[in-house]
């Protein structure tokens, strides 16, 4: 009879596979289990110098009638039929609905019924250290899962048009592995609610995911009813700026530049001019600015309190819709 090994001993000793599944694993394919029929592998057709160019993406399904949310990025400058297909096999067409370069966000609908639909959650709930998930399709390999942490909140990414630019606000920052292909595809969270589209690898162990939050909720809701977001531009480009403390205000934005015929310029706005209200509400920094050109301003009248030369001055104005 074979003597006992060491070896076999240890192995009587480990515990099964069920129970070798601690809460983090099990954490991680509970998520990939729930969320992973949900992300779509894109393929898409573009035409560069001539030339027909073939990219891909990922896209996560937010309605089981075929509505489906990707990175700006993706499927910009698309010319030919966009491919999606599932792990469960099928594989349909897709039309983009619209798109917004300054979010990069995408809504695009499959063709297609009873998908299923991911669960948007909210980024602002997230913490730092907490559990994300990144589900996509990196260089092509369909159904790819992560996993990680948020590494940060609350930073900024540079988003632009071919006539405008901007910083995307509270961008998530993650270790959870992202390559090419991962754009467009879910960071979730450890209940596989998606509270962000991945959009960007600045670095190894660097990704970066764009929120899911009352923003970005109103950006995609006007993308699938009218296919586009209007913002309101008032034709000046700012700055951070301290407000001197005898106006009782924590900071402003200084005018760097001004659109010649724009409707700042109309208005008198100068270079140097210190914004520090717009109507009523403080602009402390250029995301709060940005925050307020929402289309509801476009063609209406507007105040905007300034300082020039150390007074206070109250201006009015008419905001244009931004030209993308």
């Amino acid at each position: 009879m074979a003597s006992v090994t060491h070896v076999d001993a240890v192995y009587r000793e480990l515990p099964d596979e069920e129970d070798a599944l601690d809460a983090y694993s099990r954490a991680v394919s509970g998520v990939a289990e729930i969320l992973t029929p949900s992300v779509a592998n894109l393929r898409v057709v573009r035409r560069l110098r001539g030339r027909r160019v073939e990219g891909g993406g990922s896209a996560v399904v937010i309605t089981p009638d075929g509505v489906m949310l990707t990175s700006a990025h993706v499927v910009d400058g698309v010319s030919g039929p966009i491919r999606a297909s599932f792990v469960d096999g099928r594989e349909v067409g897709a039309t983009v609905v619209g798109a917004d370069p300054l979010s990069d966000l995408a809504v695009l609908r499959a063709d297609a019924d009873g998908l299923q639909a991911a669960e948007l959650g909210d980024a602002e709930r997230l913490r730092v250290g907490q559990l994300v998930v990144a589900i996509g399709n990196p260089n092509g390999f369909a159904g790819s899962v992560t996993a990680g942490v948020v590494s940060a909140l609350g930073r900024s990414l540079p988003a632009s048009s071919r006539n405008a630019s901007r910083m995307i606000e509270n961008v998530i920052q993650t270790d959870a592995a992202l390559n090419p292909g991962n754009s467009g595809g879910a960071l979730a969270d450890g209940r596989a609610r998606v509270v962000g589209i991945n959009t960007a690898v600045a670095g190894v162990g660097l990704g970066l995911a764009v929120p899911m939050n009352a923003a970005t909720r109103t950006i995609i809701g006007a993308l699938m009813r009218e296919g586009r977001f209007r913002r309101a531009y008032i034709g000046v480009a700012v700055g951070p700026r301290p407000v001197p403390p005898r106006f009782g205000r924590r900071g402003g934005v200084e005018i760097v530049q001004i659109v010649e015929g724009g409707p700042g310029d109309r208005a008198g706005l100068r270079v140097e001019d210190l914004i520090v209200t717009v109507n009523g509400t403080a602009v402390e920094g250029v995301s709060d600015l940005q925050r307020l050109m929402v289309g509801d301003l476009i063609g209406s009248r507007i105040r905007v309190d300034l300082i020039r030369s150390g007074r206070e001055l109250e201006v009015e104005l008419v905001p244009e819709e931004l030209e993308l």
